[in-house]
Order: C-alpha cells, then sequence, then structure tokens
C-alpha cells in the first residue's frame, strides 16, 4: 500500500511526525510538505513563482509552497507511482463544521481527489498536539482499518478529528455531519512599533452549532468524529426552482 503524507503544519512539526510513524507500520510512505506553517492556506496554489521542492531523507521532501502545492508536485513530478491514499495532517487544532473550507490539511488530502486518489484529513481538535502520542493505539487501528475498506468511494475523502483528551479516555468512534462555527471577535487591531494599525485575523471566541450526529457534539463527547466529505459543492435541492427564475435568458 503506497501512502502520500503532507499536511499544512510543516514538515517538522509534531503531528506529522506521528502520523508518519503511523503509517511506516502499514504501507510504504512518502512525505511531501511545506517547509512552514501553511495553516488557513485552504486549496491555494503558488503561481508568481516556481517551487523548490528539497529532499530531506529517503522518501521525504519539503516544498516552499502550500499543501495544494506539496500533493501537485507529489503527484505530477516527485513520484514513480501513483498513491493508493493521500494522508493529511495530525494538524494542530481541529477541522470541524466550516473550518474544512479554509483548512490546508483538508485541501492537501482532496487534491489527490482530482487524480482519483482518496484522501484521509486527520486533526487533533484540541491546544496539547503531544497528546496525540496517547492516541497513536486508534490513529493506527484507525489507518489500518481505513486502507483495508475494498470499495472506497470514489471521489470521497475523510475528515477526522480526535478529542482533546488522552487515548485511554476516548469512548469510541462516531461518523457524524459537519457542524456550523461561529467566530466572534476573531479581527484584532492593534498597531506595530512604527504606530501604524495593523490587523490579526484569529483568537476570538468561537460558539458551535449543529445536529445532534455533528462532528463538534462527537469531539466534545470525548469520541473521534469522522466525515465523509467530496468536492461536489452544488445544492441539487436548489437546481429546479434556480432554473425557474427569471435570469434575464
Amino acid at each position: 500500500m503506497r501512502i502520500l503524507i503532507s499536511n499544512d503544519d510543516g514538515i517538522l512539526s509534531r503531528g506529522i511526525g506521528v502520523l508518519v510513524d503511523v503509517c511506516r507500520k502499514v504501507g510504504d510512505v512518502t512525505v511531501v510538505a511545506p517547509d512552514r506553517e501553511q495553516s488557513g492556506a485552504s486549496h491555494s496554489l503558488t503561481l508568481a513563482r516556481p517551487l523548490r521542492p528539497v529532499k530531506r531523507g529517503e522518501k521525504m521532501y519539503q516544498v516552499d509552497g502550500t499543501p495544494t502545492d506539496c500533493i501537485l508536485l507529489a503527484l505530477n513530478a516527485l513520484l514513480d507511482e501513483k498513491p493508493d491514499f493521500v494522508f493529511s495532517g495530525v494538524n494542530h487544532g481541529p477541522n470541524m463544521g466550516e473550518d474544512v473550507l479554509y483548512s490546508g490539511t483538508v485541501a492537501a488530502a482532496m487534491e489527490g481527489l482530482s487524480a482519483g486518489i482518496p484522501g484521509v484529513a486527520v486533526s487533533f481538535a484540541g491546544g496539547d498536539i503531544e497528546l496525540i502520542d496517547t492516541q497513536r493505539e486508534w490513529l493506527e487501528r484507525l489507518t489500518r482499518d481505513i486502507l483495508k475498506v475494498r470499495s472506497f468511494p470514489a471521489e470521497t475523502l475523510l475528515n477526522i478529528n480526535f478529542p482533546p483528551i488522552a487515548g485511554d479516555e476516548i469512548a469510541g468512534i462516531r461518523v457524524t455531519t459537519l457542524g456550523n462555527r461561529v467566530f466572534e471577535g476573531s479581527i484584532v487591531t492593534s498597531k506595530d512599533p512604527w504606530g501604524r494599525k495593523v490587523h490579526w485575523i484569529g483568537g476570538g471566541h468561537i460558539s458551535w452549532s449543529g445536529r445532534e450526529d455533528s462532528d463538534f457534539r462527537a469531539v466534545q463527547e470525548g469520541y473521534i468524529s469522522i466525515t465523509p466529505l467530496h468536492v461536489d459543492l452544488t445544492n441539487y435541492d436548489l437546481l429546479e426552482a434556480v432554473s425557474a427564475w427569471d435570469l434575464g435568458r
């Protein structure tokens, strides 16, 4: 089983180290990841300058670009054989609800779908990433089980979030829907050392809502959340209604 691994926290991050260790127990692993943190990069590409992949070891490359750049380079320039899966993570923080639209972690896993390669995005939904070490057994079990699925659905990725608790406290696994996340006070205005006004995006208060089977509820209750995602954003329920609008045709 050939596994391509990337992330958005950078090739030296703690989370990707854990994921690589686990995946090497079950498959042939190649790592192509950013040389620095790219959180919030979503599905962006680097178009205004060339990319320079640097080999850091056997089947391991760092790239001065985004997570999506990394997958594109891997599939079209660095790998001799097409991987069977793209794994991304372990992200340092949650990727639930609308986070999946901003997440470089999810984008890396999703980029493989355009080449027909199923993806898995893994995140640790808390601040103390060191706890992921206590969850290795769960991560390894999940990875083995996913790789054994004979008819993995086409154009599908699994978005996995681990709760911010020790591995022996995890209650189990739930298959979930995306919840809803609202940021309040996410823009912090201050001044730089020269007195110029600057704005930081991030921080503030996050509130969650959603169905009983949503990802944030599962994580809140101590479960590992697994949400199947796909690229098609079409609202099929509205196709007929929008077709009936007078849009000047």
